[in-house]
């Protein structure tokens, strides 16, 4: 069974869930440096493979209690699958053939796919008219942000749109699933290191078998700057997080981050490249922002008046 978790989120879970929108609003920085020079594949394994490396290294110098039994670690290696194998993938490998702002469009779907799946298979999220009215309105101020002419794409590359479909649709069964992690009372920073470590061991024999291209040169100084950068602060930080997200507000709340990605993405492009922040830019953050009210619903409920006897 389930255990409760908060219908809507407390300061404390909006400033992580906003913190863990800009380490993953940089990930798309890091991808483009990284694709350039190496594979879909080894990209995917190297992230989630440093990762590994540095949480694992933080449980042994904190001393942290480290689960043994099966069950927990063939939860890890589900988890591991949905939430990091098949999106990474399918993510690295669509941003290739289509647009990044498209991309990022069809990525905002994953809230969308989150509250039909959470209603379906967890009793205490299930879909209200706040939660599918702010999704929308989320999703239409993520359209309006990065340019409907992004959607002319459309069409286009229908394989790798379907991918990054698919890729939302595995990090929203991917949130429902997590929810256990919380009933087993297992360590976040655990969960984290033993779902990347299980996303790396699925890994290893898919690019044993593919093989590594034979011209595969020695990256450069900013490859492995990105590669590092990505595993860290993208990946290991980042499902620290998530998973203490997961805990207390559940996969519908936490998968709002997904509106948020966009709007780091564009605010770091504002700040590190120099770009222009533009009028559309303003309105769909605009938008998203009070799509996230709605959702959130405690600005929009009437004020109680007291009423004296």
């Amino acid at each position: 069974m389930n255990s409760p978790i908060s219908a809507s989120m407390g300061t404390k879970e909006w400033f992580m869930l906003i913190i863990l929108s800009i380490l993953w609003g940089g990930s798309f920085f890091f991808i483009e440096i990284a694709v350039s020079e190496l594979p879909t594949l080894v990209i995917v394994l190297t992230r989630v493979s440093l990762a590994a490396i540095a949480l694992w290294i933080f449980v042994l110098i904190a001393r942290i209690r480290v689960p043994r039994t099966p069950s927990i670690w063939a939860s890890f290696l589900t988890m591991g699958l949905l939430n990091n194998v098949l999106p990474f993938s399918l993510i690295v490998w669509g941003q290739i053939h289509i647009a990044s702002g498209l991309a990022s469009i069809l990525n905002a779907t994953t809230p969308l796919f989150t509250v039909l799946i959470a209603s379906t298979f967890l009793r205490d999220e299930k879909a209200t008219r706040n939660k599918l009215a702010g999704v929308v309105i989320g999703f239409i101020g993520t359209v309006v942000m990065i340019g409907p002419s992004a959607l002319d794409g459309i069409g286009v590359n229908v394989v790798a749109q379907l991918a990054v479909l698919g890729a939302a649709l595995s990090y929203a069964f991917a949130g429902v699933y997590g929810r256990r992690f919380k009933v087993r009372n297992i360590n976040p920073i655990v969960t984290a290191a033993g779902q990347v470590s299980a996303s790396a061991l699925f890994l290893i024999p898919i690019i044993l078998i593919a093989g590594i291209p034979a011209d595969l040169g020695r990256p450069s100084i900013q490859t492995v700057a990105a590669l590092i950068a990505l595993a860290v602060f993208s990946t290991a930080v980042a499902y620290v997080l998530y998973f203490k997200i997961l805990a207390s507000a559940g996969a519908t709340n936490l998968l709002l981050v997904t509106f948020l990605i966009p709007i780091s993405a564009i605010l770091l492009g504002t700040l590190v490249l120099g770009e222009m922040l533009q009028g559309p830019h303003i309105i769909g953050m605009a938008i998203i922002g009070f799509g996230l009210v709605v959702i959130d619903g405690r600005f929009l409920r009437r004020p109680k008046i007291y009423q004296g006897s």
